[in-house]
């Protein structure tokens, strides 16, 4: 189920939804004032692994490496 993210055009307040489809977006209304008068925030997610599990790492807490994808300058 994805959830977006909203902002109320008439209280300014953000919010998330469970919305099954993009469709039913327009049936989605403000939590804390009931209108619906919102709108859709471009939002970004991220996703850690385990290195013991030979996933990728978010990489938010180091500076990028140098040297793109290949070799042992790739991903950690």
């Amino acid at each position: 189920m994805p959830i977006y993210e909203f902002i109320c055009n008439k209280c300014k307040k953000n919010f998330e939804d469970f919305v099954l489809s993009s469709q039913k977006i327009k049936e989605v209304k403000c939590p804390s004032c009931g209108s619906d008068d919102i709108q859709k925030q471009f939002s970004m997610f991220s996703c850690r692994s385990s290195s013991s599990l030979g996933g990728f790492s978010s990489g938010m807490s180091s500076p990028a490496t140098p040297g793109g994808c290949g070799g042992s300058s790739g991903f950690s």
